[in-house]
């Protein structure tokens, strides 16, 4: 997105694309006043609704709706801002677009200039980009926006609501604003240097750094929470053929989703469905069963089992299955001694002994099934252990129920406070040394304030921007 057309006015419709009762046709730029008049045969009156119709070149009715006019600084965007609000047909959408871009270009009989000149669609997410330009939200706000739209579950929403509201981004501006009272003492005492440890004592500026330490520690904790309640969490369930694989993806998402028979190689392809857990989304993938290459039936089922190794890559954590009827079976405990053998190192895995209503945990631990992880025993059939199995997932993602004080996070965010806690921890660390470490103390407290303000925008580079905004829909 070209940061130096922000002055250029934009038009976009700004409803999901397809049918509904009302859709939304959004313009932004400066005097759009002749924009409006042209369009509506009136003057608008600033923050209210006016009824009436949309008319086209031969002053026919494209629609009846409501127009309603933002006067810069005091809209969405900083700029003025005219939406037409109509009926929710494609066709019709189309139509108000295609008018108001050619209204745009007509010239105004009393001005001798076009109405509305360079008018054009906008870009994906290029309303809400320039909010953020014109200092109406900052980029943690506009990443709030988008992130609220595609909240899968209530808690992640309500947590998206409260970033979109400033509660992360205050919590990161205290942070900074307690960093600058830092910086301006190590200032201060860098050009006083005769009183150099006086200085700071005096000011308590190690307890000081303590504290804002103590502070980041709790914003990276919430920040973590966010971004899970954000992203989720990629569970993979794994094991031989029926070990109960899609009966066990069916319980926890409490539907029929994937087929179930007693056939050897029924689930041929990954089949995934998101459930929520206290707010968490797990996106749960069921993979084809896993034996040996030569085992399988057909070519299919070696594609759907090398799809399921690729799936186990990038999981953040497996649910191994086994078959508590069968681990006493010899060859079947070397099958699933084969399976852990090429699990990925650092993902948790889960060992989940499957049919506890026809068999026993501990008979199959006397067996000789002892596996390095956390084990439980559930029934996929009866629905007994999964509670058990989903306290156990929360606890793997390090889920902590207090969603009312979570706000939504990227890993960008906590990417930038994990930064700043090691520019931190290293500025604590030149403190402790008295004399001989303030221009490295100041060093490091000027790399932890920049690190915290690329979260919301103080620091940021056009290309992190661009990156950014579109990836919003178009019209927002």
């Amino acid at each position: 997105m070209a940061f130096n057309e922000r002055n250029v006015p934009i038009v976009a419709v700004a409803t999901a694309s397809g049918r509904g009762a009302v859709g939304i046709v959004r313009v932004s730029g400066k005097g759009l006043m002749p924009l409006a008049l042209a369009l509506c045969g009136r003057e608008l009156a600033p923050r209210m609704a006016t009824y009436g119709p949309f008319r086209d070149a031969r002053g026919e009715a494209i629609d009846h709706g409501l127009a309603l006019y933002f006067p810069g600084p005091h809209s969405y965007t900083g700029e003025d801002v005219l939406e037409l609000q109509g009926h929710g047909g494609p066709v019709v959408m189309q139509l108000l677009l295609a008018r108001c871009l050619e209204v745009a270009a007509e010239v105004d009989a009393d001005t001798g200039r076009a109405r509305l000149p360079g008018l054009r669609l906008a870009e994906p997410g290029e309303f809400t980009q320039r909010a953020f330009l014109n200092d109406k939200i900052d980029l943690a706000q506009a990443e709030a926006i988008a992130d609220l739209i595609d909240a899968s579950t209530e808690a992640a929403a309500r947590s998206a609501s409260r970033s979109l509201g400033g509660a992360f981004s205050q919590e990161i501006e205290a942070l900074r604003e307690r960093l600058i009272h830092l910086r301006m003492l190590v200032e201060a005492t860098l050009d006083f240097p005769e009183e150099e440890i006086d200085f700071l004592e005096k000011a308590n500026a190690r307890g000081k750094l303590d504290g804002v330490a103590e502070t980041l520690d709790a914003v990276l904790t919430q920040a973590r929470q966010g971004a899970l309640l954000r992203e989720g969490l990629q569970v993979v369930l794994a094991g031989q053929p029926n070990a109960g694989k899609s009966s066990l993806l069916n319980a926890l998402a409490g539907a029929e989703l994937a087929i179930v028979t007693p056939i050897a190689g029924t689930t041929r392809d990954k089949v995934s469905e998101t459930i929520q857990i206290e707010g968490v989304p797990l996106h749960v993938i069921d993979t084809a069963g896993l034996r040996a290459a030569h085992e399988a039936s057909d070519e299919v089922e070696r594609i759907g089992m090398a799809r399921s190794w690729e799936a186990i890559a990038q999981a953040d954590a497996v649910l191994f299955l086994h078959d508590l009827t069968r681990v006493e079976e010899g060859a079947y405990a070397q099958a699933d001694a084969d399976i852990a053998t090429r699990l990925p190192e650092g993902v948790p895995v889960v060992h989940v002994f499957n049919k506890a209503d026809a068999g026993t945990l501990s008979a199959a631990l006397q067996a000789g099934a002892q596996p390095a992880g956390p084990v439980l025993a559930l029934s996929a059939k009866t629905g007994d252990g999964l509670q058990d199995l989903r306290q156990t997932l929360l606890d793997i993602a390090g889920w902590q129920a207090a969603p009312e004080g979570v706000f939504i996070a990227r890993q960008r965010h906590v990417q930038a406070l994990r930064t700043a806690r090691a520019h931190l921890e290293a500025a604590q660390a030149h403190a402790a040394l008295n004399d001989g470490a303030l221009d490295l103390l100041a060093e490091e407290l000027r790399l932890t304030h920049n690190a915290l303000g690329t979260i919301t925008g103080a620091f940021s580079a056009d290309d992190l921007l661009g990156e950014i905004f579109t990836r919003f829909c178009i019209g927002k």
